[in-house]
């Protein structure tokens, strides 16, 4: 996509109703460059101001994400965007946090995963204790993937944890019911305009509730962000693509600028 003074047709009908517009966004690989520690990961330059003045112009703004919302908030502070974390189990609304009380039980599940993992785990696992679920990642030694695959399937049916792929890793999560899609679509309400910014296999499910919405006749817009290990599915459900997370900022800013113009 060569990003210019226009949006995307797909985000047309957005500027003629900013107030029932949502823009959702997926956080690593979207907003901040992958990195090899997880830890390590930061929005670009540039990526905070933009949503929050973004979230001046429309209904709503949130980031939809994995990650816990402490980490977030390391990049948020008190502000108008809406925070979701680790799929739904974890918000921060208004300055509020509060979790998803049907976790709570499966906290002891994921310390033992965790527990195990330095008995037993295979090498060049990097383990990621999220608190209220774990991430197995293997992005420094991806020849160890099958077999870290293999032991989060095994811890899985172990603990009743629910195993979730993604870019480089594998996720336990507590099997409550939530996902990106869940959260997309409370999110939203009944707002007429929605968009998802997302780059892996677990922003799917948000991808599939844009779909719902479309299939309502609500206006939405599929933004998939580009990189060398995008995942087959998710370049076909893009109805705008863009180059890393550089152009996914650059789009914003462009969807912004649009809204804040006296529409003729």
């Amino acid at each position: 996509m060569s990003l210019g003074p226009e949006l995307p047709e797909p985000f047309a009908p957005f500027l003629a109703r900013p107030a029932e517009v949502g823009v959702f966004t997926d956080f690593d690989g979207t907003l901040s460059p992958i990195v090899d520690v997880p830890d390590a990961a930061a929005p670009l330059e540039g990526v905070v101001e933009a949503l929050e003045q973004l979230a001046g112009r429309v209904a709503r703004v949130a980031v939809i994400s994995g990650r816990p919302v402490s980490f977030l908030q390391r990049f948020f502070g008190p502000s108008p965007v809406v925070l979701s974390g680790l799929y739904g189990l974890q918000w921060v609304v208004d300055g509020e946090r509060s979790d998803d009380p049907r976790a709570a039980q499966w906290r002891e599940a994921v310390d033992a995963v965790v527990a195990a993992a330095t008995i037993d785990g295979p090498a060049g696992m990097h383990v990621e204790h999220k608190g209220l679920s774990v991430t197995l990642h293997f992005r420094e030694h991806p020849e160890a993937g099958d077999e870290i695959e293999a032991w989060a399937a095994g811890q899985a049916a172990a603990t009743g944890l629910e195993r979730r792929g993604a870019r480089m890793s594998v996720e336990l999560h507590p099997p409550v019911g939530t996902d990106k899609g869940a959260v997309l679509t409370e999110l939203a309400g009944e707002l007429r305009c929605v968009c998802f910014f997302g780059d892996d296999v677990g922003d799917l499910p948000a991808f599939a509730a844009l779909d719902r919405m479309r299939s309502a006749g609500r206006s939405v817009a599929k933004v998939v962000v580009r990189s060398s290990e995008l995942a087959p599915e998710l370049a076909a459900a893009a109805d705008v693509t863009v180059e890393g997370p550089e152009e996914a900022l650059a789009l914003v800013r462009t969807l912004s600028a649009a809204l804040a113009a006296p529409q003729g």
